[in-house]
């Protein structure tokens, strides 16, 4: 157990207080709004929000550029679900849990693809050197991308999306030495286990009526 807490400590040896504290806000408010996905609550968005604008702050100082795009756009993405989620007419959310269509489908890899070629000269624009782990996290942009972009519209597969790039997360961070971040993708993934089960018994139920 010792050598757990010494990993996640050994890495914040020489952070700032203010950039750990910053973590851990950020850390908190990630999981929140994970949770209040699940529960199909409009308040995802602006606490995700938080925990987004202040990542992108720390992946910067890290030099980590494409997650920092990637929580550029959720902050961004976030905006709009948080509009696009809050649609009502006749007191009805106009935007209800569906599965993407064919044509979404299609968007949705073009979306993968397109956020990893714009990552990749990202990369190249700052001069950074691109390593093993940098091309993971790359691929792992684009399925994030569109992930964001089917929640905002209330794909269930959404949580599918998250789900497979949570789990390579965690291992990425956990090497990059960012500990309390791979936590938190852990987290992520359970969560959203939960999330596509908790989706999908309100589709099926929808679905019945």
């Amino acid at each position: 157990m010792n050598h757990i807490f010494i990993f996640f400590l050994s890495a914040y040896q020489d952070t700032s207080t203010g950039d750990v504290l910053l973590e851990a806000v950020a850390f908190v408010f990630g999981i929140a709004s994970v949770v209040y996905s699940k529960k199909e609550d409009i308040l995802v968005y602006p606490v995700g929000l938080v925990a987004t604008v202040i990542t992108v702050y720390l992946l910067y100082k890290a030099q980590y550029f494409g997650d920092m795009m990637m929580n550029f756009y959720y902050s961004a993405m976030s905006i709009y679900g948080w509009w696009n989620w809050s649609r009502k007419k006749n007191n009805k959310t106009i935007v209800p849990i569906s599965r993407t269509t064919s044509t979404e489908k299609r968007i949705g890899v073009f979306m993968v693809l397109i956020t990893m070629f714009i990552t990749s000269i990202v990369y190249v624009y700052f001069g950074y050197d691109l390593k093993t782990e940098n091309y993971i996290d790359v691929f792992t942009s684009g399925i994030f991308f569109t992930a964001m972009w089917y929640m905002a519209n209330k794909k269930i597969e959404n949580w599918m999306l998250w789900i497979f790039a949570d789990l390579i997360t965690v291992p990425l961070y956990a090497y990059r030495g960012l500990g309390m971040l791979s936590l938190q993708y852990l987290i992520f993934t359970i969560l959203a286990v939960q999330g596509y089960l908790a989706w999908r018994k309100n589709l099926n139920n929808t679905q019945a009526i």
